[in-house]
């Protein structure tokens, strides 16, 4: 076959594939819901601080049917939906509700590559919401339960020789008649609740690799040391097995240093290049497998010196600091939510482009909210340079926000199982995230929602990784546990408590709504927590609210949260509308007076 005909032939078949695909609906969509190609789904790689050159994406068409739960596998299938994105989805090609009562499959084929003989197979899912079975070539292989962390297989013992694979994915997910995190979504979304996301909704994927292979890596850098702790964790080592760490500056190799599997590498670094949202430098590592004097394994990674802390300051104020200085920590709440994708941004580009917008507005944070997000969302941020309050996503019981008894000390009677399942997926999130350096905060639990044995659990937090700072209750309840004491308040910034031990944060005010027609979720009922007519009345109450805060800099607040990044389904209270088409304030005059809020620390 020669190159021309070749080139007819892969055209012929993507069209094909289109042909069978198309988003759902007549709600609003991304400029990158167009840019969206069945054959070539999410291509990019998906744990880049954890890289191996030999992979195979598994996205794209697969078969699914939605079917009663309890019922055995279906002998036909509905049709065809686009993966990693979620059934509801418009971009999955289906857009229908699943709910507590059925049972979402999945069905596909795949290949192993012919250079893969002799490697073991491991099977990766991002993030399946909630509850998931596997099936390679009709045998269940395993289970996992949990929406937001990766989970993965090692199919070798069931591959068959010389045939496609046969996947098959079963998920059920409870939504809000379930006590599992689950952040905003609810099966009758309004005002604040946005829809359900059930089913595959990050890459999945495949890799080969040896019997023995590094199977994670934890990175701890410590600044007043100049060292950065690197150990990896490895499946199959035996006696004698060494693990390799050479670290590149800029490509030139600057360290090396070998440890046995099981204990950590200390490399120490000379006058070290810190990492900050001013200069967010990244050292680039190699990390080897070493057995018998054979290097059986390789992977790519990166770290960054940097250090996140508190500190009392000259006037009696615990601030927080970076890199020990005292830093303002300014940033959006950012719910990561998509009009054609839901919790799956169209295309990498898409998931890249909220990061950019939030530094072209000044911010230097982002307070990713009741959401985990894929793996390359991270290694964006460090690469840009932002820092990341990340939420554990909220769930069981919801608070009645409208009484905003924050004060009281009630906290949720959990079930057992319940608490069961808290407890696994916050450490499985924080294990997961552990080694990305933007990450500087954990928040276990936001506005009362779900909150159970405070003290406890953000002790455990804490105790899990004393690396970074835990904000134990994001707007309350609030108790006297953790580093932080954030308060909420809206629209505009108010200090009405203050924590002369802690760190004193604002950590969500504002909600300025502005509804743009034709670039809403829903024609009315739009929920802002007060309204404006156009951009030039927008920004003259965010900028308002931001000289209020300025004042409280200097008196007392570290930090502080602004609502939001964009509009969200029937929210209209986003710097942008929810389509990502209009910036809905001068993000200029917001850069200016976003600077000099937090100048008005760092630079004091």
């Amino acid at each position: 076959m020669n190159r021309k005909t070749t080139v007819v032939l892969a055209l012929f078949l993507s069209c094909l594939v289109h042909a069978q695909w198309k988003p759902q609906g007549d709600k609003i969509k991304t400029k990158w819901a167009s840019q969206v190609d069945p054959a070539k789904t999410l291509p990019e790689y998906p744990r880049p601080i954890m890289e191996r050159s030999q992979w195979k994406n598994l996205n794209g068409l697969w078969n699914y049917a939605i079917q009663e739960f309890g019922k055995t596998a279906p002998s036909k299938y509905d049709g065809q939906i686009l993966v990693p994105f979620a059934a509801e989805s418009s971009l999955s090609g289906v857009m229908k509700e699943v709910g507590a009562k059925n049972e979402l499959w999945y069905e596909t084929n795949f290949s192993i590559e012919s250079n893969w003989n002799g490697k073991n197979i491991l099977l990766h899912f991002g993030a399946v919401d909630w509850k998931t079975e596997v099936y390679i070539n009709n045998i269940k292989i395993g289970s996992h339960t949990g929406g937001y962390t990766p989970f993965s297989f090692d199919i070798t013992p069931f591959i068959q020789k010389g045939k496609n694979q046969k996947l098959v994915v079963k998920v059920w997910d409870p939504s809000n008649d379930g006590p599992q995190p689950r952040g905003k979504q609810v099966k009758n979304p309004e005002g604040i609740w946005y829809t359900p996301v059930t089913g595959i909704w990050q890459t999945v994927w495949i890799e080969p690799v040896n019997a023995k292979s590094i199977s994670t890596l934890k990175t701890i850098p410590n600044l007043d040391q100049n060292t950065i702790s690197i150990k990896a964790d490895v499946a199959g080592a035996t006696t004698g097995d060494l693990v390799e760490i050479a670290v590149f500056d800029e490509g030139k190799e600057i360290a090396k240093a070998k440890a046995v599997v099981g204990e950590s590498n200390d490399i120490v670094l000379n006058n070290p290049k810190l990492w900050s949202p001013e200069s967010p430098f990244l050292y680039q590592t190699k990390i080897r497998l070493i057995s018998n004097n054979k290097v059986v394994d390789e992977v790519k990674s990166y770290f960054a010196m940097r250090k996140i802390a508190s500190k009392r300051d000259e006037n009696g104020i615990v601030r927080m600091q970076l890199n020990n200085k005292d830093y303002f920590q300014f940033g959006p709440l950012d719910q990561g939510w998509w009009p054609d994708g839901l919790y799956t941004a169209p295309t990498d580009e898409a998931l890249k482009y909220d990061i950019i917008k939030t530094k072209e507005l000044g911010f230097n944070m982002i307070r990713k909210h009741v959401k985990v997000e894929p793996e390359r969302w991270y290694t964006h941020c460090d690469q840009l340079g932002i820092l990341v309050w990340q939420d554990m996503p909220s769930g069981d019981e919801q608070p009645l926000w409208q009484n905003r008894k924050y004060f009281e000390g009630t906290e949720l009677q959990r079930t057992a199982k319940s608490e069961e399942i808290y407890r696994k997926e916050w450490r499985e999130i924080m294990d997961h995230l552990y080694s990305y350096p933007s990450i500087v905060v954990w928040v276990p639990f936001n506005e009362a929602w779900g909150q159970f044995k405070t003290v406890e659990i953000t002790e455990w937090t804490k105790n899990h990784d004393p690396s970074r700072l835990t904000n134990s209750s994001s707007g309350g309840n609030h108790f006297q546990t953790g580093d932080i004491l954030d308060l909420h308040n809206y629209p505009g910034p108010e200090m009405y408590l203050y924590d002369a031990r802690r760190v004193t944060v604002l950590g969500e005010y504002g909600g300025i709504g502005l509804p743009l027609e034709g670039h809403l979720w829903r024609a009315n009922d739009n929920w802002g927590y007060i309204k404006f007519k156009n951009e030039n009345e927008v920004t003259a109450e965010y900028i308002k609210y931001a000289k209020i805060l300025k004042n409280y800099v200097k008196t007392g607040f570290s930090a502080a949260v602004y609502t939001q990044t964009t509009d969200v389904e029937g929210e209209v209270n986003g710097f942008m509308t929810y389509d990502r088409k209009v910036d809905k304030m001068d993000f200029k005059a917001v850069n200016k007076i976003n600077t000099e809020v937090i100048d008005a620390l760092n630079h004091k």
